[in-house]
């Protein structure tokens, strides 16, 4: 009768404790877990924050790059050339490289901080040229580059000071670059508005909307 009794305590005694050893690693495993998912959740906490940290700061910085650019400057071309005019931002740099005063063409480059060396491939944020030029011939160049098959750009009819012009999107003829060319008549010459990169696209729009010449 002891010895059953015996038995019967031994196994109760292990029953136990299997179900504490089963209860104690249940909570090890369920204390791991916590902890990985608690690392997890500060882990995407942080990440998140960082994320917001950095976009709050672009957003910042944006602002703070577009207030710098005003006061805009007022940009004034030849008198015998229709006195084309127009603002542009103050932060950046102008750059006459033909002032048409013994006739030809007018070429000016404009560029935050400063021009970059001019030539088909490098990025300006604007190039200004009145080509000595019919407006009727001018476009028949550029139309043949639009009917091209491999062609890249685009035309579209908008208005510039109350003036039929042409606005060409796309890749920019004889050259790798991708931008937006606007032409339209003055007098009987023919100027050509022209940014070297979509990154400008917003400024170039702005200063179309203050062009000025005499027609």
């Amino acid at each position: 009768m002891d010895n059953n009794k015996s038995l019967i305590k031994t196994i109760a005694i292990v029953i136990l404790s299997l179900i504490a050893l089963t209860f104690i690693g249940l909570f090890v495993w369920m204390l791991i877990r916590y902890n990985d998912v608690s690392s997890d959740v500060n882990g995407q906490i942080i990440t998140a924050v960082n994320a917001a940290v950095d976009e709050k700061t672009m957003e910042l910085e944006t602002e703070f790059a577009e207030r710098e650019k005003e006061p805009f400057r007022d940009f004034t071309g030849p008198v015998d050339y229709g006195e084309l005019s127009f603002e542009y931002p103050k932060t950046w740099s102008l750059y006459v490289a033909s002032d048409a005063s013994k006739g030809g063409d007018y070429a000016a480059y404009f560029n935050p901080i400063e021009v970059n060396a001019v030539s088909n491939n490098t990025i300006n944020a604007l190039r200004v040229t009145i080509r000595d030029k019919a407006f009727d011939d001018v476009t028949a160049e550029y139309q043949r580059y639009v009917e091209r098959k491999d062609s890249n750009l685009s035309v579209e009819a908008i208005t510039i000071n109350g003036v039929a012009a042409n606005r060409y999107i796309g890749k920019i003829p004889n050259s790798d670059l991708n931008g937006i060319i606007v032409i339209f008549k003055i007098r009987d010459k023919t100027a050509i508005l022209q940014t070297d990169s979509m990154l400008f696209e917003s400024d170039f729009n702005t200063l179309l909307e203050t062009v000025h010449f005499n027609a």
